[in-house]
């Protein structure tokens, strides 16, 4: 399976540092450390600010120090404020937020309030003793960054049409099918197939795009996909320049769009016709088969399969045509 290697990671730094935005659009690592340089900003632009008050109204001997430990102080109460205070008043107790990697996001931004603080301490009164917290930061720094920022790739190359956690899905789900949906996530078994039915307004996309971003930020290859642009791609084996992995080298991915489902009650792609597609027009496309059969695949599905027990089996008709076994295909309802 392709993963991000160091040739991305500097090409990606070369794209997000040099071409310019109003050119390329905004990327999700580009916007990441925009956000971290809005962090940094916040602590050193206040601790200056606040260094002249205290010059002017104190007796202080070391503002600098006081200042950046003081905007420190109220940056951390802050922070613990937004991380704890929404996610107490969560009401949606579908999916539970991840709390260890929120935890994580918030004392990397922390440590950069911590680092713009402290650099201004150090810009303002140059000591060791501001030299040595800045570099202290500085060090606890690197991994985080350099896990936030392959992080933002894994999810950018999913290509999803918006970002979403799976804890901000607001509909209601049984326990079988949420046991299902953390099935997916959380075993390792190749060849998963989760079918997710649903009238539009139902949430199918929004939980299929959940589902495949929490996979993304443990970074998983993932790849988010329309029905429509996926038939193309089956006559292809190449990827674009765009793509550090096709549809065929993904460990997971979502089919979106098969079906329209309810209000539309007539389906625009029956099963025989996917599998023509998947074919090519051949009498059977083997590669393309093993292929689809082997990866771990949301199908969503847009269709009422309660009221049209005939269409749901015909979809498991041809996944079993393609060597999938019924224990690894589950499905999910969410028609009101």
């Amino acid at each position: 399976m392709s993963k991000i290697n160091k040739k991305w990671i500097f090409r990606q730094l070369k794209n997000d540092l040099i071409v310019k935005d109003s050119h390329r659009g905004v990327t999700l690592t580009y916007s990441w450390f925009a956000n971290q340089v809005g962090h940094f900003s916040l602590g050193f632009i206040p601790t200056i600010l606040l260094k002249e008050v205290i010059d002017n109204y104190t007796d202080f001997e070391n503002p600098a120090i006081i200042t950046a430990i003081f905007i420190s102080l109220f940056w951390l109460v802050f922070e613990l404020y937004n991380f704890l205070g929404p996610l107490l008043k969560v009401t949606n107790k579908t999916f539970k937020p991840k709390w260890r990697n929120i935890a994580f996001d918030t004392i990397t931004d922390l440590l950069f309030f911590f680092l713009g603080s402290f650099s201004a301490s150090l810009f303002i009164f140059n000591s060791n003793i501001n030299l040595y917290i800045v570099l202290l930061i500085s060090l606890l720094l690197v991994y985080p960054i350099y896990y936030w920022f392959i992080t933002k790739m894994y999810q950018s190359y999913a290509f999803y049409p918006f970002q979403f956690r799976l804890s901000q899905w607001g509909f209601g789900l049984s326990t079988d099918n949420k046991k299902s949906v953390l099935d997916f996530i959380n075993k390792e078994n190749k060849g998963k197939h989760l079918m997710i039915f649903g009238s539009k307004s139902s949430g199918k996309t929004s939980l299929s795009i959940g589902i495949l971003n929490e996979l993304s930020i443990k970074h998983n290859t993932c790849l988010y996909i329309t029905s429509m642009k996926l038939y193309s791609m089956f006559y292809f084996s190449d990827k674009n320049e765009q793509q550090i992995w096709s549809w065929k080298e993904s460990e997971y991915m979502v089919i979106d769009d098969i079906n329209p489902g309810d209000p539309i009650k007539k389906n625009i792609v029956n099963s025989k016709k996917f599998l023509n597609f998947i074919d090519t027009s051949k009498d059977k496309n083997i590669l393309n088969r093993e292929i689809l059969k082997n990866k771990n695949i949301i199908w969503v599905m847009g269709n009422e399969y309660i009221s049209d027990k005939e269409y749901y089996s015909s979809w498991v008709l041809m996944l079993n045509e393609l060597g999938v076994n019924n224990e690894k295909i589950e499905s999910i309802n969410l028609s009101k």
